[in-house]
């Protein structure tokens, strides 16, 4: 039995939400500051995800999380890599740690983390 591929490419994914808030390719293009033709090149897959500042905008006019479109694009926003780079043994450990949390114990995980930080200020 083969599998089928549920998840959607980062251009058809941004197709999907473009389409659904109505906003037309050129006015779109125009909102992210690119052109018509590489933004549908992008929709379509012919061209890999642009770089980190685009999918920025796009996530915006999009009303998405730009962390979600990055890591959709197979990227990890440049503050995070900097973040990482500070410590990176400690980071992994606690990335690997955090591994399989679901999104609910992560957020608990990251208010008892802010609190910290304040109380050590």
């Amino acid at each position: 039995m083969v599998k089928q591929k549920t998840e959607k490419t980062f251009g058809a994914s941004v197709r999907a939400w473009r389409e659904e808030k109505e906003i037309g390719l050129r006015r779109f293009a125009d909102l992210v500051g690119m052109s018509p033709t590489y933004l549908s090149k992008i929709e379509r897959d012919e061209f890999p995800p642009p770089g980190e500042e685009k999918i920025k905008s796009i996530a915006k006019a999009l009303d998405r999380d730009a962390d979600e479109l990055l890591a959709l694009a197979g990227r990890v926003a440049s503050d995070l890599e900097e973040i990482i780079q500070q410590t990176p043994r400690e980071m992994a450990t606690f990335l690997r740690a955090a591994k399989g949390l679901d999104p609910k114990e992560l957020e608990d995980l990251t208010r008892q983390i802010e609190r910290k930080k304040k109380q050590s200020k």
